[in-house]
């Protein structure tokens, strides 16, 4: 029997206290259009590769959020329990039973976070700049230092020109090598809101003397302002070696870290809290990519601070959960912590004096089944099936095929009786694709098999990653299995430049599968970055609108 919570109950388990982890299922696109305020996304076709990282305590307490009727919840939670996960339920009625009950659906991603970012604006009286007036000061000749606060990969594909990639988390370790003299003005800009006032304010919180202002709506404020955006790369802090911290910087940030009365926590604390099975506790490491892949602390998830403010519930999925951060200075994790006390959640930073970076204490980092081409078959053989072990459950391996062995398949007589299916991303598809290959995804796999007028003798599922297409090759095989009919499955995970080298026709479809069909893109998001300057409008007044739609319980959570 699946146990079910009503849309009251669960509004009031919400805000009990406690921990609750509030997993919506469906697909990216999906929940990107309307979602509970704290759910957190988990897509069904990624659901056991992505639930250890972020769901690690097998007994708290889940909830897991569909659309009414869709029965993907279902089936997640029978997954769920396979893979040790004792604490079950689902919404009745699905999101549309909780809008019903008068409780409201958020559009976009990491709203949380986005909502905080609005009112930490208000709370803090961010100073911050419009686009005309910044390119109208930069014409005039003064000196100003515009700071890109997001990733590299964020920033490489637009930002203002002339900006410095320095991520949030970054800042209190960097600004004063990046910026040197006091009276260089300073503007950081993100693509829209959050991280331009996040950055901004966290340079003030940290005692520099300069002017520093936010840039008002950031990439989008300044296309629509009509002026051009700059890609690829401008200038990018240097990732290794760190800078010495400066001592000022270490004071302030200790300073407002101490005032939050946020605490520290030395190795034997870390252990006890690991210990206890009755709470979750999260190792979050907030250094750079390059610096965490030399290597970390066992258990710990690489989380780089501003994204971790950013966007966390991308790293983290258990409302209510301990947060242990740590760098190699006590000075970017103590920043990092008092934006997420701040944002509601129990943190500790993580002293380091017992342990060594360069110790076994470390743990290099290891390929994992949703690696992609980390997992694939290096030579032109078929991979024997075989059990693959994920955290402590296990999925099953299904043998990969290479295009050219692919391309001898189609060729043949075996070839007559093949199904081709593409559960790459839907945009991949509409790129390129196998001629002949249907698209489809995880949780509409059943539906499109119980469609077909023959029942194919072999199936080769196409995938970008590898443990997507293991996923769906366990939900497609579990289906012939119940109904007797054994079918071979192989996976091929090569791209369609391969495809084509080995002689397979490649065909275009922009316009297929149709809109609605593309569960896993949320075209609300991306097309603010194609140049679609109403897609911008939008963004922007979804986003200053968020602190207006959020209720005195969610805004209360908050420490502002």
């Amino acid at each position: 029997m699946i146990e079910r919570i009503e849309a009251a109950a669960l509004k009031t388990l919400i805000h009990a206290g406690g921990e609750l982890a509030l997993i919506d299922v469906r697909e990216h696109g999906q929940y990107g259009e309307s979602h509970l305020f704290y759910a957190v996304s988990v897509p069904y076709s990624r659901l056991e590769l992505e639930l250890p990282r972020l769901v690690p305590r097998r007994s708290v307490r889940v909830v897991l959020l569909d659309h009414a009727q869709a029965l993907v919840a279902e089936r997640a939670y029978d997954r769920m329990l396979a893979m040790g996960y004792q604490n079950l339920a689902v919404l009745d009625g699905g999101i549309e039973a909780w809008k019903a009950a008068g409780f409201e659906l958020f559009a976009g991603v990491n709203v949380p976070s986005k909502a905080f970012g609005e009112l930490a604006e208000e709370a803090f009286h961010t100073p911050h700049i419009g686009a005309a007036e910044l390119q109208a000061r930069l014409d005039a000749g003064e000196s100003i230092r515009i700071i890109d606060g997001r990733p590299l990969a964020e920033h490489q594909k637009m930002h203002i020109p002339g900006a410095c990639c320095c991520p949030n988390g970054e800042l209190a370790l960097r600004i004063d090598e990046l910026v040197p003299d006091a009276r260089t003005t300073i503007v950081v800009h993100c693509a829209g809101r959050t991280r331009s006032i996040i950055g901004a304010q966290t340079l003030i919180q940290l005692g520099l003397p300069n002017p520093i202002f936010a840039l008002e709506n950031g990439t989008q404020g300044w296309a629509l302002a009509g002026l051009k955006l700059a890609k690829g790369p401008d200038t990018q802090f240097a990732a290794i070696p760190r800078p010495e911290p400066k001592a000022s910087r270490k004071a302030a940030a200790k300073a407002w870290f101490e005032s939050l009365g946020i605490g520290s926590i030395k190795a034997s604390e870390l252990a006890a809290m690991r210990k206890d099975q009755t709470r979750s506790t999260m190792l979050c490491d907030v250094r750079t990519a390059e610096e965490f892949a030399q290597g970390h602390l066992a258990g710990a998830q690489h989380t780089p601070g501003g994204q971790l403010i950013q966007a966390t519930d991308q790293f983290i999925g258990v409302r209510g959960a301990r947060l242990v951060l740590y760098d190699s200075e006590l000075l970017r994790a103590q920043v990092v912590a008092c934006w997420l006390h701040l944002l509601g959640w129990e943190v500790y930073c993580l002293e380091l004096q017992d342990f060594d970076l360069e110790s076994q204490h470390l743990a290099k980092p290891a390929p994992e089944l949703g690696a992609g081409s980390q997992v694939l078959p290096t030579d032109a053989r078929d991979v024997d099936h075989a059990s693959v072990s994920h955290g402590d459950f296990a999925i099953p391996a299904y043998p990969y095929i290479t295009s050219q062995a692919l391309a001898v398949k189609l060729a043949s007589e075996l070839g007559k009786h093949c199904l081709l299916v593409d559960v790459r991303p839907s945009m991949s598809y509409r790129r390129a694709h196998l001629s002949g290959a249907i698209w489809s995804i995880r949780p509409q796999l059943i539906c499109m098999l119980e469609q077909l007028s023959a029942k194919p003798q072999n199936m080769i599922l196409l995938a970008e990653d590898a443990g997507v297409g293991q996923l769906a090759a366990l939900e497609c095989d579990a289906w012939f299995a119940q109904r007797s009919s054994p079918i071979d499955i192989r996976i091929c995970t090569e791209d369609p430049a391969q495809w084509e080298a080995s002689g397979m026709s490649i065909h275009q479809s922009p316009n297929q599968p149709p809109d609605d069909v593309c569960i896993d893109y949320l075209f609300f998001t991306h097309d603010r970055h194609e140049g679609n300057l109403d897609a911008a409008r939008q963004y922007l007044a979804w986003e200053l609108a968020l602190t207006g739609q959020i209720d005195s319980a969610e805004r209360s959570a908050f420490r502002l």
